[in-house]
């Protein structure tokens, strides 16, 4: 019996890959304005990265925040999400800044997930747990903005993720060739077939691994990011049109 994660009526790891967009607004007011806009526009899923906000380092500023747009998201998933600077994110705060940034989200439930930098956290399996029983679902990630590991490496990340219970398993990484790609694509397959109750979400980042983010149907990634007013990362289509791309190749997969 398959064990789906079913969000606001949304099933996560099987069917037409969520889209989700992030809102990279530095205040307040323009965080909630896109907030609104996006769930307005039925975005799948909504990421609010706290990293772009101008007073992230204030646990008040954020739960205001959050208290403000969640009745924006009755009928959006919320994903929160502090992006490290070493991982490509806006802002670089101390470890134990970032572990309470992520309490302040699980405290208020506003937020469906929290995205953990697994390999980041000094005791990731612990702070999931911790978050997990709070009531927060958990995006464990690791992003690699310099290379695509080689698939023996891929394989360890991806498992040891996987072994730490996070609800849904992520992998961002940047490709050097076609062949880094394809090699992406090929062990996101194999781990959707072996694990296939694990909800996983990989890309390849950049123009050359765009092809990864409309067609995770095919090879096993449940989730694809798409750009709303600012993109977070390079190599994202615009939501609309990547919501169109993805209904199509659903529609051919699926007659």
């Amino acid at each position: 019996m398959e064990k789906l994660l079913n969000i606001k009526g949304k099933v996560i790891g099987k069917g037409r890959p969520l889209v989700c967009v992030p809102v990279m607004e530095e205040t307040r007011e323009r965080i909630v304005e896109e907030v609104r806009r996006l769930a307005e526009l039925h975005a799948d899923m909504i990421e609010w990265r706290v990293d772009a906000f101008a007073e992230a380092e204030s646990m008040n500023a954020i739960r205001d925040v959050l208290y403000e747009i969640q009745p924006l998201v009755k009928d959006n998933i919320l994903v929160y999400t502090f992006r490290s600077k070493e991982q490509g994110g806006e802002m670089a705060l101390e470890r134990e800044q970032i572990c309470d940034i992520h309490q302040v989200a699980a405290e208020t439930k506003v937020a469906d997930f929290i995205d953990l930098e697994y390999f980041a956290s000094e005791k990731p399996r612990k702070e999931i747990r911790q978050l997990q029983a709070m009531g927060a679902h958990i995006i464990a990630s690791h992003h690699d903005f310099d290379q695509t590991p080689e698939r023996s490496v891929m394989k360890t990340l991806l498992e040891e993720i996987r072994e730490s219970g996070a609800d849904i398993v992520k992998l961002a990484v940047m490709p050097q060739s076609m062949q880094d790609v394809l090699n992406l694509m090929e062990e996101t397959n194999y781990f959707h077939e072996e694990y296939p109750d694990t909800p996983l979400i990989t890309m390849s980042m950049g123009k050359t691994g765009s092809i990864t983010r409309v067609a995770g149907e095919y090879f096993g990634s449940c989730v694809t990011f798409g750009a709303g007013k600012k993109a977070s990362a390079p190599g994202q289509f615009e939501m609309e049109e990547l919501g169109d791309i993805l209904q199509m190749l659903d529609k051919s997969l699926n007659g």
